[in-house]
């Protein structure tokens, strides 16, 4: 067993004084991988005045010197990705595989970000509409709002940090990070990166911190932009308590399928039971519910019992894993008492057994509409699977829930795709494949209970900044 790594504070770009320290545990073994320095308030106060001090010398840096800030982060990260995919292996329970997926896709975020930082930012509005502003002329540009807090989740510890990073970065907007405490080291590594690239100390401040002490951050009022992803209970608490700042939520989601009669369906098995048990469930976008026309239900269902037969709980480290562990023994306790809630109404439950954390994939059919696997977001490796005979209903029950992140449709049938994309209600619908997919260049965010705003990096410039408008006018 490995020696656990200390992970120091680090405010303004210098080493300070830690009195409380967390230990950080294998979601697997348990086995203790890093002691990690806890910030206090004074700390994430004196960080909060760096920022807010640097916040116009920041966004006033030549942008080429920002492009090359975000290409050093991505080469940075291309430098030690074999000891991030480590990281977020152990610390989060990754599936190893997945872990290197991630870190890649950390690096083209950042390489988004460069790209981003050199583009117009502006344009030029006619505003000589009628005689009165004849000769005038009107330019806008994007300037950022000023200091960013972002607070981001252990299911992807280093990309979801990336999307809060590598924007605030492209812009020159200063950044307060508060990592998850399970997995908080591949942050902390961002910060490192950071600092080797010459990153001025108030562009990006990693600062581990307990819950009481980030909502203090957050509800700060030199805070100008929170971005949060994680648990919508607490997002929309974050938004009712006040703040001044501009929120942008990246929240939970109850992602369901339609599987149509025309569709591909061994893609869609495939698709579909990964989407569902990769990472043991813990994303939020994974396919929770799944509707199958009735004349494809039986062979569906067939194909994906098959799968899941091949999916039992092993050890993150194994490149053959699939399902990993949960996240801690609550997080299964929690997802095996809605199993127990659903037999008892009367649903048809295959697999769920639990061990400690480790919880093995559940297939669910019949479940009533008011359970809590059909009505709250499950992160966890278990699928709902119903029959439909009507496409108007089956795209009824895709919307009747609270959250509306991204939706799934097997088809092909560019009707169905059209129609499917006027009604449903969802931030994303994906064609042909499970809603679990997500380009980091693309627009992310939900509708309803799942979020505020959107991410990807070109969007959440936008979240990031305000336009600021110059007149010309043409009088002496």
């Amino acid at each position: 067993m490995a020696t656990p790594v200390e992970r120091a504070l680090r405010v303004g770009g210098h080493c300070v004084a830690a009195n409380s320290i967390s230990q950080v545990r294998a979601p697997w073994d348990g086995e203790v991988l890093a002691h990690v320095a806890q910030a206090q308030w004074p700390d994430l106060d004196a960080a909060l005045a760096l920022a807010f001090e640097a916040r116009r010398e920041l966004w006033t840096r030549p942008a080429g010197q920002r492009r090359t800030l975000c290409e050093h982060m991505a080469n940075g990260i291309t430098a030690r990705a074999g000891e991030l995919a480590e990281i977020i292996c152990r610390e989060a329970g990754k599936p190893v595989t997945a872990a290197r997926a991630e870190v890649t896709r950390a690096a083209w975020t950042f390489r988004l970000a460069a790209g981003a930082a050199t583009e117009a930012s502006g344009e030029l509005l006619p505003v000589d509409l009628d005689e009165s502003a004849r000769g005038y002329l009107a330019v806008s540009r994007r300037v950022p709002s000023g200091v960013v807090v972002g607070i981001s989740p252990f299911n992807f510890p280093l990309n979801l940090a990336a999307h809060k990073i590598a924007p605030a970065l492209a812009v020159g907007a200063p950044l307060i990070l508060k990592p998850p405490p399970q997995a908080p080291s591949a942050a902390l590594i961002l910060g490192e990166i950071a600092a080797a690239a010459g990153a001025p100390a108030a562009a990006l401040q990693v600062l581990p911190c307990d819950n009481a002490a980030a909502e203090r951050l957050a509800l700060d009022p030199r805070v100008a932009v929170l971005s949060f992803t994680g648990s919508a209970r607490v997002g929309w608490s974050l938004k009712a308590k006040g703040s001044r700042a501009r929120m942008l939520l990246e929240l939970g989601g109850n992602a369901a399928v339609l599987v149509a009669e025309d569709a591909d369906l061994e893609s869609a098995i495939d698709r579909i039971a990964l989407g569902a048990f990769g990472y043991a469930g813990q994303v939020c976008i994974s396919v929770q519910r799944v509707f199958v026309h009735r004349s494809r239900h039986d062979a569906f269902l067939d194909g994906l019992r098959e799968r899941v037969r091949g999916y039992g709980v092993a050890d993150p480290r194994l490149a053959a894993t699939v399902v990993g562990p949960l996240i801690d023994v609550a997080a299964a306790e929690r997802i095996e008492g809605w199993l127990a809630e659903a037999r008892a109404a009367g649903s048809r439950v295959e697999g769920g057994a639990r061990n400690g954390n480790r919880l093995e994939p559940a297939v669910v059919q019949g479940a009533p509409r008011d359970a809590k696997v059909v009505r709250e977001e499950i992160f966890g490796p278990v699928v709902l699977v119903d029959p439909y005979d009507d496409l108007e209903v089956a795209l009824a029950q895709v919307n009747d829930t609270d959250y509306g992140l991204q939706a799934g449709l097997f088809t092909q049938d560019l009707a169905k795709i059209r129609r499917a994309w006027d009604v449903l209600e969802v931030g994303g619908l994906i064609v042909n494949d499970a809603p679990t997919f997500r380009a980091d260049s693309m627009p992310y965010g939900g509708v309803k209970g799942s979020g505020l705003g959107r991410e990807g990096v070109h969007a959440a410039i936008a979240e990031l900044c305000e336009p600021r408008l110059l007149v010309l006018g043409n009088r002496g």
